[in-house]
């Protein structure tokens, strides 16, 4: 069974810092690629970043330079550093891993205050 659960999200308030958590069980973590998605209300799910295998790496335009995404496949487990966050990163995350196909997990809420 593919379990994939977020934790770490929370309130923070806008230039703060949060990082999130994703640890993984019932796949073969190290071959997939491990990402982190959004969204917010009204708004389609987005790419926030996302890491393969391999440690190629890849952001969302609107993350570039404040958020890192970063995987320790010992410990089946990928993150999302957020600093400098924005009112406009207000939304649920999800973690997604795809490698013959694709799996998400249940999200976590970021709400960013002003």
């Amino acid at each position: 069974q593919v379990q994939l659960v977020e934790s770490g999200g929370g309130l923070v308030q806008v230039g703060g810092s949060l990082r999130l958590s994703c640890a993984a069980s019932g796949i073969m973590f190290s071959r997939n690629v491990m990402g982190w998605y959004r969204q917010a209300p009204g708004k389609q799910r987005e790419l926030v970043a996302r890491i393969t295998s391999g440690g190629t790496i890849a952001y969302g335009d609107s993350v570039k330079g404040r958020f890192t995404i970063s995987r320790d496949n010992a410990k089946k487990t990928v993150y999302l550093q957020m600093n400098s966050v924005k009112p406009e990163d207000t939304a649920v995350y999800y973690c997604n891993a795809f490698w013959v196909r694709d799996f998400w997990g249940q999200g976590t809420q970021v709400t960013v205050s002003s």
